[in-house]
């Protein structure tokens, strides 16, 4: 029975790729299996980038699910799993017989050998880091790459035999770091192609798009706007959305797009907890209520988040205290709007993918803020239109919108806000002393063209006091720490060099400026080890 149902699927697939060629409209993608890897979200966007739209699913997805996607080519993520383990993340065998062309990736090669009769051993010292992969069998994989390159390997286990069909084609410090079976079109490499430390990574999936699956380019965010705002329309009809404001890319840009779709069918809520950027609350209030003339409302909330977080030191109870008190205010301000129906969020696809462990194979670093902790009694239908995009890809359509490119491309800024860029305790004092601090700091980032050489930097205040002299009279105040890094995906980052002079001037005006700091330290951690935030 369950071959009958793969032999049917198998037609299914023949049937749509033939309806591809008179079908411009139906949508193909690459799906990617998720097995844990912290490196997913860096293989849709290198897929996306190349113009193919992708999709990230857990591994344990049923076959008939992922037929439903029209998936044109399978990618297998690494992972921290082993296929020794009691709990290994396996798939079925019947995956491989579907005639998709298949990709694995780490623990996806050895996944690949284990079950298709090849054999994984245990490693004894592992892989990490940069390696040399020397490429002794040229495949359509690796069309255009050089014999010699290195790549960027993070493994413990390795493949020691190959199944059948399959040649070895690659080797690094271990003796097969790539393989294929051209005949089942089934790839699979030790490597992690998706990251940037690896050589013509880029090139690999483009061989692996357009010369093995035949992938034809359908993914355009300008096509993505004028089909969202449609969807929006034809959801919503007469009917009235309520929208959590924070003054970020994410909840701006779903803003924007929904007025855009609904105009003043959309209210906003902005919500002052207390803990924002210096004069947060008035520039949200100028840019996206007069700018864009958009129905806001701001609750001035502060005294209570601020009252809430009296005593608590631990950053993960502080990100708990905030967000129930966000959900509480929202909560009762969304209940008086009795003629809203939809409730929308800036929610994007990374929010989703870090907020749910695959299978308890990822850890969960923090608790999100954007997903999930909405009552259920709150009798909304919930309205994302970001939920499938990427944070360079949202930016992206906040400038086809019209949003001033200095909002668009704001850093990053916490959920919590400076509830845990002060570390330890929070009171008013301390959150005035960081507005000010912080405020300077991007002041003279811009002054200086740095804002945007940099992708995520702030001040943090720390829970450290120590003696100064200021004039004549000796001074116990605060530590401010300045922290700069630059990424291009936020899994990792490095700190960034900052002209000396520059960080000279930041340091004295914050001093000599703001009352409460009499010194001032630069973060020159990177991550990993490091997490950007302090907390």
């Amino acid at each position: 029975m369950f071959y009958r149902e793969i032999s049917r699927i198998k037609d299914n697939i023949k049937k749509y790729n033939k309806s591809l060629k008179i079908d411009n409209n139906l949508k193909q993608s690459i799906i990617i299996l998720d097995f844990g890897s912290q490196y997913n979200q860096l293989i849709a966007r290198r897929i996306r980038e190349l113009g193919v739209y992708a999709e990230i699913l857990p591994y344990y997805t049923p076959i008939k699910k992922i037929i439903k996607h029209h998936p044109i080519g399978l990618i297998l993520s690494g992972g921290p799993s082993s296929v020794f383990s009691e709990k290994a993340a396996l798939v079925e065998k019947e995956l491989f017989e579907l005639g998709i062309p298949i990709l694995g990736i780490c623990y996806g090669m050895q996944l690949i050998a284990h079950i298709l009769g090849g054999e994984v051993k245990k490693g004894v010292k592992g892989e990490y880091g940069k390696a040399e992969l020397s490429i002794y069998r040229k495949d359509r994989l690796f069309d255009d790459i050089p014999s010699n390159l290195t790549v960027w390997m993070s493994h413990f286990d390795e493949v020691a035999t190959v199944p059948s069909g399959f040649k070895v084609t690659g080797s690094s410090t271990i003796k097969i770091a790539s393989m294929a079976d051209i005949s089942r079109q089934i790839y699979a490499v030790q490597f992690h192609p998706e990251v940037t430390h690896t050589e013509y990574g880029t090139t690999i999936f483009k061989n692996f798009l357009f010369k093995i699956c035949k992938a034809k380019k359908n993914w355009a965010l300008n096509d993505f706007i004028t089909t969202e705002i449609k969807r929006i329309q034809e959801i919503v009809g007469e009917k009235h959305v309520i929208l959590g404001l924070s003054g970020g890319v994410d909840s701006s840009v779903a803003a924007v797009l929904i007025h855009k779709a609904i105009g003043n069918q959309l209210t906003c809520i902005f919500v002052d907890t207390g803990l924002l950027r210096k004069n947060e609350g008035k520039k949200v209030m100028e840019n996206y209520g007069k700018h864009f003339n958009m129905n806001i409302k701001m609750v001035d909330a502060s005294e209570g988040f601020l009252t809430h977080l009296k005593g608590i030191e631990d950053p993960e109870a502080k990100r708990k205290s905030i967000g129930h008190d966000f959900i509480t205010v929202f909560n009762e301000e969304a209940r008086k709007f009795n003629n809203a129906t939809f409730l929308a969020q800036g929610t994007i696809y990374p929010d989703v993918i870090e907020s749910s462990a695959v299978g308890g194979v990822s850890a969960t670093i923090k608790s999100h803020h954007n997903v999930g902790g909405l009552p259920e009694d709150l009798k909304f239908k919930l309205l994302e239109p970001l939920v499938g995009l990427f944070k360079d890809e949202v930016r992206k359509v906040g400038i086809e919108l019209g949003i001033p490119h200095e909002l668009v491309y704001r850093h990053p800024f916490p959920g919590p806000g400076l509830g845990i860029r002060i570390v330890g305790e929070v009171n008013s004092e301390k959150v005035k002393i960081l507005q000010e601090a912080d405020a300077i700091f991007i002041e003279e980032l811009y002054r200086n063209q740095l804002y945007e050489q940099t992708s995520q930097a702030f001040v943090g205040l720390l829970p450290v006091k120590s003696v100064g002299v200021m004039g004549d009279e000796r001074t116990y105040e605060y530590t401010a720490v300045i922290r700069a890094v630059n990424t291009l995906d936020f899994m990792t980052a490095t700190w960034s060099k900052l002209p000396y002079e520059f960080l000279e001037v930041v340091s004295n005006r914050i001093i000599n400026e703001v009352k409460g700091i009499n010194r001032v330290v630069y973060d020159i951690s990177s991550k990993p080890p490091a997490t950007i935030e302090w907390e």
